[in-house]
């Protein structure tokens, strides 16, 4: 993974945003209040518009010095030259998009809530391993539920730990404390009031949790 990119802070993730200037709007108030990674979601699109909206963030990202990782699919990110991938458990191997984005991309893994994934994962070239859902989402309802244990856990593997799932600047400082390096979010940034403002009461738990 490039060393140049942080290892901490607010990983933003896109809404299911069918138009792509609004989205680019939206987005451009996340970065500029400083997420610190973008990860690029739509499920619902065709394939067609994601690689238009993909495309589209991409130089949005590259002024601000921010990483973009797609969500689910290393091909359509070795295509647009995206700075990585996430992958699901049922989204492909590791290695072959590791060996398609090469040594310098951001390859995160969703681990859920089970240590041996991210154990697997680790060893399968990821850059990152993320755990959750932690709380409630309403973006997944149904999703595993993680404990923060697993944060923990995965200190020893020498990765950055993502968490995501239902994370509000209210508990999200319990996560950090726990080990999660960065914090996942969709509507917790996106559907606020004042996206700019939720970014930045996220990044408070990020000060001197230990502290706290």
């Amino acid at each position: 993974m490039n060393s140049s990119w942080p290892r901490r802070g607010l990983y933003a993730i896109t809404p299911d945003e069918a138009d792509t200037a609004r989205l680019l709007a939206r987005t451009a108030s996340v970065l500029d209040a400083g997420a610190a990674w973008l990860q690029y979601r739509n499920k619902p699109a065709d394939a067609a518009l994601r690689r238009d909206q993909a495309l589209a963030l991409l130089p949005l990202c590259r002024a601000r010095g921010v990483p973009l990782i797609v969500n689910d699919d290393w091909r359509l990110a070795a295509q647009i030259g995206a700075d990585g991938a996430h992958l699901g458990e049922d989204d492909g191997e590791l290695a072959a998009a590791r060996a398609a984005l090469g040594p310098a991309a951001i390859l995160g893994a969703s681990c859920y809530d089970d240590i041996a994934l991210a154990r697997a994962a680790a060893a399968g070239g990821a850059s990152y391993v993320a755990f959750g859902a932690f709380f409630p989402s309403p973006t997944k309802p149904r999703a595993r539920r993680a404990a923060p244990e697993l944060l923990v856990q995965a200190g020893p593997l020498g990765l950055p730990r993502v968490a995501i799932g239902g994370i509000t600047p209210d508990n999200a400082r319990s996560l950090v404390r726990a080990g999660a390096d960065l914090v996942a979010v969709i509507s917790g940034v996106f559907d606020a009031p004042d996206p700019a403002a939720a970014v930045r009461a996220y990044l408070s738990s990020f000060e001197d949790p230990a502290h706290e």
